[in-house]
């Protein structure tokens, strides 16, 4: 098998697709070589990272194994460095580490104000019986107004959210935005029982409200290996994903249907490729389409993922703790990983392992609570925009034309 057949089976292609893409972005960018070249790079990578963790290859489920016991091992000395951070507790020493490792400018998000209108609008009766109070003044007036909004999503229905983002977000304009830093919340006690139902569902201790430039953490200790450090990647990451839509939010601020492209940020819309009738598209596909459908078509396609450009930044950040504890903390085997990976022979044929930390932390995660679930998603989509930033030239230009073309819903090289 050569490198470029190894890559079409790691991007979940077929040599042919693959080598009809490449001879076709070799006409429109004059660049050849390119794919030859990552593979290789990819395999040195990968080849150097065995060695460092110590295993010189072997079964899918032996490297699978011994990069979770990595993971393990790594997130052991976190935890142990986090104990010298100032805090109460780990979630607001994580908080307040992530503040130092992030270099994060100002945003442009909406008023917290907009808020109380919303509450004002739309009665959240869930929320106000889970507090005890009778009326909306004394959510107000009683609460952090982004903790409070933060627990919407988890004790409102769906058919509630859904109604009060068409209403209430239908109306917005530039003049509602502000100039703000990215806020880290820790919530407060009251909100235990909804944060608990929270990790409940989403099995993880961070999200986020983008529009608002805030990131919450829910305090609900988890005793199981991986899943602190998953965790504190993911923070890392919103850092960046809330920066990146902030200046989309900017872009368009100057759109005469600035209300319909906000909310078409936050629901995450994504073309379908009847919609794309462009030789050489490139789709920019803003969500991990394969926990929605594994079969969906876009999977099939070469396409751009800001989720992982995201990734890239919040686990380079993360690597960096390397150098700021003098090695102590040796997470610095993670940088450039996030979109390596390899063939190995598993129990029924030949595997993908994936060499991202996130998927190999979630891995674990899903190991230790029984499920045994292998993933390679993250892995997969940050190799396909590594491959498009080398024909565009850089990361830094990738972003760029992400930006200039979000609207559209593609690239073109």
């Amino acid at each position: 098998m050569n490198p470029q057949q190894k890559l079409a089976r790691i991007l979940g292609i077929t040599d042919g697709t693959l080598e009809s893409f490449e001879r076709s972005i070799s006409g429109s960018t004059g660049k050849t070589g390119l794919l030859e070249k990552l593979a290789q790079e990819n395999e040195k990578i990968m080849a150097g990272t065995l060695q460092k963790i110590n295993s010189g290859g072997g079964t899918a489920s032996h490297i699978h194994g011994v990069l979770q016991k990595t993971i393990f091992y790594h997130e052991k000395q976190f935890l142990d460095f986090l104990r010298g951070v100032e805090g109460e507790n780990e979630f607001e020493k994580a908080a307040n580490l992530a503040r130092t490792l992030v270099k994060a400018g100002q945003g442009f998000f909406l008023k917290k104000d907009f808020v109380k209108e919303i509450f004002s609008r739309r009665r959240p009766e869930n929320l106000l019986s889970y507090l005890g109070y009778q009326s909306v003044d004394e959510l107000i007036n009683g609460n952090d107004l982004m903790e409070a909004f933060s627990a919407l999503r988890f004790v409102e229905s769906d058919e509630w959210m859904h109604q009060t983002f068409a209403e209430a977000y239908s109306n917005f304009t530039p003049n509602d935005f502000e100039a703000r830093d990215i806020e880290i919340k820790v919530l407060s006690d009251k909100w235990r029982d909804i944060a608990k139902k929270f990790v409940e569902k989403k099995h993880h201790n961070v999200s986020h409200l983008k529009e608002f430039g805030v990131i919450f953490l829910n305090p609900i200790k988890m005793d199981i290996p991986g899943k602190f450090l998953r965790d504190f990647a993911l923070l890392l990451h919103y850092f960046h994903e809330i920066g990146f839509y902030s200046k989309l939010f900017k872009k368009y601020s100057d759109s005469p249907d600035f209300a319909e492209k906000f909310k078409s940020l936050l629901r995450g819309d994504i073309k379908e490729l009847k919609d794309v009738n462009q030789e050489n598209a490139w789709l920019i596909v803003q969500r991990y389409l394969v926990k929605e459908n594994p079969q969906d078509p876009r999977l099939f396609q070469p396409r751009v993922n800001p989720e992982s450009i995201h990734w890239t930044k919040g686990e380079r950040d993360l690597a960096g703790l390397s150098e700021k504890t003098g090695g102590k903390v040796d997470l610095g085997l993670w940088s450039n990983l996030d979109w390596v990976g390899g063939l190995f022979q598993g129990e029924a044929g030949e595997e993908v392992v994936s060499f991202d930390l996130e998927d190999n932390a979630m891995s674990l995660v899903s190991f230790m609570e029984g499920k045994k679930e292998v993933l390679t998603y993250h892995q997969r989509e940050a190799m396909w925009t590594k491959i498009f930033a080398e024909y565009a030239g850089g990361e830094e230009k990738l972003e760029e034309m992400i930006l200039d073309n979000f609207d559209k819903g593609y690239l073109i090289l």
